[in-house]
């Protein structure tokens, strides 16, 4: 009982630092989220562009490319923990010691890593489109960019839903790492507060629980999102608009 009166305590003294680190988590990992698929979309969409007939252009593509490429591999292949001071203090460096402020650096930094993974998970998302229907927008005279707007994406942003979901939960624990250089995110926080009291199982057993906290309901807000998109169990496709019996009823599988 003592045991949990002090865990008890803990949150009830310290809830103000705690839900501002919470605040912060929300904040960086959710912006960094959605620039981070910003980014994916653009990538993915320049490498699964076909390449021009005009030499300069095919070049510049190839190129273009090629620098995409690298940054994928640099980025996946690195600890965002290490990419944290690089970024960080490698723009120190450059400046003469000016830094970035803290939150945005945090912002920067989870956009740029998750922008990578995000690449790649819109590439695939891309080439699983049937081919046929690149044909078929072609074929009504659809130019690449107009296929890809209004064709590919819309069921691209719909198939990759669980990955961008799974992206979401893992920066929300993953921002962690930014407390090396000084983010005040939720973990931040608890070395603080386990330094005031020196109850450091107690504090980061409240911090565990708000983590989860904080994933659990992410995840369950976002399946939910995925199964409205889905749209209604059953539906009817008209075949025709004066003859009931072209009507087709569907239902879809579990």
């Amino acid at each position: 009982m003592s045991f949990l009166k002090d865990v008890v305590n803990i949150f009830i003294k310290y809830y103000p630092q705690l839900l501002s680190g919470v605040g912060n988590t929300l904040l960086i990992s959710l912006t960094g989220t959605v620039a981070g698929l910003i980014v994916g979309l653009l990538t993915g969409v320049v490498r699964t562009a076909p390449l021009s007939k005009n030499p300069v252009i095919c070049t510049l593509h190839k190129i273009l490319n090629g620098i995409i490429a690298v940054y994928v591999e640099i980025f996946r292949g690195t600890p965002m923990m290490v990419q944290s001071m690089v970024i960080y203090w490698g723009y120190a460096f450059a400046t003469g010691g000016k830094t970035l402020p803290l939150i945005p650096s945090g912002i920067i930094i989870v956009s740029i890593n998750t922008g990578a993974y995000m690449a790649e998970i819109v590439r695939g998302g891309i080439i699983s489109i049937d081919r046929g229907q690149f044909e078929g927008a072609m074929s009504i005279g659809m130019t690449h960019s107009q296929t890809m707007l209004k064709v590919v994406i819309p069921q691209v942003m719909r198939n990759i839903l669980p990955s961008v979901s799974n992206e979401f939960v893992i920066n929300i624990k993953d921002t962690s790492v930014l407390n090396v250089i000084g983010v005040t995110e939720l973990y931040y926080f608890a070395g603080i507060i386990k330094r005031q009291n020196f109850q450091t199982f107690q504090t980061y057993l409240v911090v565990c629980v708000l983590y989860f906290i904080l994933t659990f309901t992410v995840t369950r807000l976002l399946r939910y999102i995925e199964k409205r998109m889905d749209g209604k169990e059953n539906y009817t496709v008209f075949g025709s608009q004066s003859d009931p019996n072209a009507e087709i009823h569907i239902k879809k599988e579990a």
